[in-house]
C-alpha cells in the first residue's frame, strides 16, 4: 500500500501483511517497549482475530477490508473526558468515509458504527491501556456484496465506489487528531466543539432505538441527544435516561 500522506501524519505508520488483531499487536508492542508516539499507527488488510465491543469477534477475507489501530497518548488530564474519544474517531471516520462518497447519506450510529445509507460500513473499538487508549476501526473497503458478513453491512466496492486507501486514512488520523486535541486543550467537548459535530452526525438522534442493557433490560424510547459526557439521552414514556456506552450490549435504530 502507498501511504505517503498517512505516514507523514502517524508516529510510526506500521503495515503488516496480517494480524490476529490489530488492536492487540498494538498493545503487544507498547507493553514491549517499542518506540511508539502519539498517534503510532497499526494497520493491516488481512486481520485473522479481530475483536469488537463486548469480545465480539471481527474477521473478514483478506485484502477486503482495512484494519487500523492507533495509539493516543496526548490525552484529556481528566480521564472522565476519555469516554469521548470514540465518538471522537467516529466523527472523524464519518467525515473521511463521506468524502469519498458524495451523494451518499454518511452518519454515526451511536456509540461506534459508521452507516452509508443505512448499512454499516465500519466499526470503531476504543480500549484504555497503561500506554494511552487505542482507537481500533475497521473499514469495509474491497469486500464483494457476497461477502458482507449480514445485510446490514455494505463496503465501499459494493457500492460501486472507488476507495482512496491513504486518502481515508490519512483524513480520519487529522479529523481524529484535531479533534483529541481541541478536547485536551479545552477540558471539555462542548466547549472544544465535539458535542456539536458528534449530534450534528449522530444518525441515531431523532430516532425510536432499541438499547438492550448487559442485564437484559431493553428500552424502548427516542434518542434525543448526547450529554456532555457522552452519553445517549433516551426519552421511555416520558423519562429522560442517560445511557452511557459501556453499559449497551446493543443500540439499534428501530
Amino acid at each position: 500500500m502507498q501511504l505517503s500522506r498517512a505516514r507523514a501524519l502517524a508516529d510510526p505508520l506500521i503495515v503488516l501483511d496480517t494480524c490476529d488483531s490489530t488492536n492487540a499487536e498494538l498493545r503487544r508492542r507498547a507493553e514491549a517497549g517499542e518506540r511508539l508516539g502519539h498517534l503510532a499507527v497499526l494497520l493491516t488488510d488481512a486481520q485473522t482475530a479481530g475483536r469488537g465491543r463486548l469480545g465480539r469477534t471481527w474477521t473478514a477475507p483478506a485484502g477486503s477490508a482495512l484494519a487500523v489501530s492507533v495509539l493516543l497518548r496526548d490525552l484529556p488530564a481528566d480521564i472522565d473526558r476519555w469516554g469521548w474519544i470514540p465518538l471522537a474517531a467516529g466523527v472523524a471516520m464519518t467525515d473521511a468515509v463521506a468524502a469519498q462518497l458524495p451523494g451518499r447519506a454518511v452518519g454515526l450510529k451511536w456509540p461506534n458504527d459508521v452507516l452509508v445509507d443505512g448499512r454499516k460500513i465500519c466499526g470503531i473499538l476504543a480500549e484504555v491501556t497503561p500506554h494511552g487508549v487505542i482507537v481500533g476501526t475497521g473499514v469495509n473497503t474491497a469486500m464483494t456484496e457476497s461477502e458482507l458478513p449480514v445485510p446490514s453491512a455494505t463496503s465501499f466496492a459494493a457500492l460501486g465506489a472507488p476507495v482512496d486507501v491513504d486518502r481515508l486514512l490519512a483524513d480520519h488520523l487529522s479529523g481524529l487528531e484535531a479533534r483529541v486535541a481541541g478536547l485536551t486543550a479545552s477540558g471539555d467537548a462542548v466547549a472544544s466543539g465535539l458535542h456539536a459535530e458528534a449530534q450534528q452526525r449522530c444518525l441515531s438522534i431523532g430516532r425510536d432505538v432499541e438499547v438492550t442493557l448487559p442485564g437484559g433490560e431493553m428500552l424502548h424510547g427516542r434518542a434525543t441527544g448526547l450529554q456532555d459526557d457522552g452519553c445517549l439521552l433516551v426519552d421511555v414514556e416520558g423519562t429522560v435516561r442517560a445511557i452511557a456506552s459501556g453499559d449497551v450490549v446493543h443500540a439499534r435504530l428501530a
